[in-house]
């Protein structure tokens, strides 16, 4: 492969096996490392650098800080005080690594950008990985053609297993090295940065009878269908129906049956092939990462509405919702 070729390395084992991989195809192949956020990259650096020396390729090192704080970080701020639980990871995929990343190693006279990420682009479609229980489509429902056609997803067509295989052959220092967690710019716990950031903001617990039964600490805190973290004594379990911003009121149920819908409205929708398909369309759909998709049929009137044959549980608002036909990815929106 007579290519110039960037990989985005982390230091983990699912990059530095992709970097390894486009290296032995042959292509020219450059490792480049993101700074984004200090606090949580303590060490990656390092052992980006060290698999790029044992690979012996070119490697750098490219400053997003003041760019990641300002789309992912405020982003994700911003969307939990106004009560909604967003998705950073899909955002950053399309404003930071398929974004500003692209843009700056195609500067480097980079055809390809080439990442860790479970999937697969084939005839410019983007399909499931191989390995269904690592499958990360469901954060690159914003890609575009555009942007499709200068990425490669190198791990997408092996399962975790044989990855981990491809590391010892290679002979990377990368298996006892944790998984990366989903936020990558939380040290500890959602609530700890909440709190750091946002405060406290205290408010009324009603039941679903509209009778006060306790405090909260600030909305913001709390996600439709949470149950830990009420702390109510003396009830039976208490989950979490919705919010009200304006009233700072939270509204609870001990039903688990009243956290069941059947439809949503969608906003921001990309279709990957860049053209909105004719709807009706039915198609599969998945409303959170970790759980299956399910039948479901999108329909058009003002908005774009997700009519589901079977309930889903808690559907949140911020959260992303993808759209399958097979294993391709077809596009997604953000659930308003």
């Amino acid at each position: 492969m007579n290519k110039k070729i960037a990989v985005a390395m982390s230091g983990g084992v699912d990059s530095s096996v992709a970097a390894a991989l486009i290296k032995e195809s042959g292509a020219e192949t450059i490792g480049v490392f993101m700074r984004i956020y200090p606090d949580s990259l303590k060490g990656s650096e390092k052992k980006a650098r060290n698999i790029a020396q044992i690979l012996n390729i070119p490697f750098f090192v490219l400053d997003f800080r003041k760019e990641f704080k300002k789309e992912i970080i405020n982003y994700f701020l911003k969307e939990y005080k106004e009560g909604r639980t967003p998705n950073p990871c899909a955002l950053c995929n399309k404003e930071i690594k398929f974004g500003i990343l692209l843009k700056q190693v195609k500067k480097m006279k980079a055809e390809f950008l080439a990442t860790g990420h479970y999937a697969r682009v084939r005839a410019q479609k983007l399909l499931k990985a191989k390995d269904k229980d690592k499958d990360q489509t469901y954060f690159l429902w914003q890609l575009e053609q555009k942007k499709l056609k200068h990425i490669l997803f190198p791990v997408g067509g092996y399962t975790k297993k044989q990855v981990k295989d491809l590391a010892k052959e290679f002979k990377l220092p990368v298996l006892d090295i944790l998984e990366s967690q989903e936020v990558c710019f939380i040290k500890n716990t959602c609530n700890d940065f909440l709190l750091k950031h946002l405060k406290k903001n205290l408010g009324d617990i009603i039941d679903t009878k509209g009778k006060i039964i306790g405090k909260h600490n600030g909305l913001w805190f709390y996600t439709i269908g949470q149950r830990k973290g009420i702390n109510i004594s003396g009830k039976r379990p208490l989950y979490v129906l919705r919010k009200d911003i304006k009233k700072n009121i939270l509204i609870v149920t001990e039903s688990k049956k009243d956290l069941e819908s059947k439809e949503l409205i969608v906003k921001d929708i990309n279709w990957v092939s860049g053209k909105a398909p004719k709807l009706p369309l039915s198609i599969m759909a998945k409303v959170r990462y970790r759980t299956c998709s399910s039948r479901a049929k999108i329909i058009k009137d003002a908005k774009y509405k997700v009519v589901f044959n079977k309930p889903q549980r808690a559907i949140t608002p911020g959260q992303s919702i993808v759209f399958y036909k097979g294993k391709e990815l077809l596009g997604g929106g953000i659930i308003l």
